[in-house]
């Protein structure tokens, strides 16, 4: 394990303390403690990672992350927001803006390094994952032939579904939005909206009979696909 992790943080004490659990696992790591000075880094060093406060002199979180996913060099770099602002709305638009997850302030180092890890795992995982077929637990499912299976049994999902389940499996682990359930949803024949997400959901979490509490609410946010147990 090497992975570069890039810490931008204002609180040097919080900053350390990281940097120190981050080393011990092996990661390499870099800080920095405004928003200006982390882009400028961003410019010319790629890390596998970012954990990025909110709250920066300079330039804030929520710009950098907007700036991140806007830049092609830079749009694929997983971001953990590590935030003191645990308020709903600041944590779905992060998500919304594209962060991969986010941790509230305080937490616990144990935390911090499993979340890490589920996220730099789960993006390999999309990386090289090249074939049509999708395996996550007892659900496959055929992406080119629109085919969902459950322990061997063909399952029929409708097209909204379908885009619903495959969303939910392309990036497991990760919290989405309801905004952002319904934009993956989106198709000639949908009808999908805000309010009718959770019906969407439950319809799927039934028809995938035992592997449907998979789909766990987050509440307040949005739904995310959980590991098997």
């Amino acid at each position: 394990m090497n992975e570069a992790i890039f810490i931008i943080e204002d609180e040097h004490d919080i900053a350390e303390l990281i940097k120190y659990h981050l080393k011990r696992e092996g990661y390499r790591c870099e800080i920095a403690s405004d928003g200006i000075s982390a882009w400028q880094t961003l410019q010319t060093n790629t890390p596998d990672l970012i954990l990025l406060d909110l709250t920066l002199p300079g330039m804030d979180g929520l710009t950098i992350c907007k700036r991140l996913k806007a830049t092609d060099a830079l749009k694929n770099v997983p971001v953990i927001m590590v935030t003191a602002r645990g308020e709903e709305k600041d944590i779905i638009s992060g998500l919304e803006l594209g962060a991969d997850d986010y941790i509230v302030k305080p937490f616990a180092a144990g935390v911090l390094l499993a979340r890490i890890k589920t996220v730099l795992r789960r993006v390999v995982g999309i990386s090289d994952n090249t074939d049509s077929i999708i395996r996550f637990g007892e659900i496959e499912v055929d992406v080119d032939s629109h085919l969902v299976k459950v322990c061997g049994e063909l399952i029929k999902l409708t097209s909204t579904e379908f885009r619903i389940l495959s969303h939910f499996l392309k990036k497991p682990g990760r919290v989405s939005t309801r905004y952002q359930i319904v934009d993956a949803a989106r198709g000639s024949d949908s009808m999908v909206t805000d309010r009718s997400v959770d019906v969407h959901i439950a319809a799927v979490r039934k028809k995938l009979k035992s592997s449907g509490s998979l789909i766990e609410t987050v509440h307040g946010i949005g739904y995310r696909l959980k590991e098997p147990s």
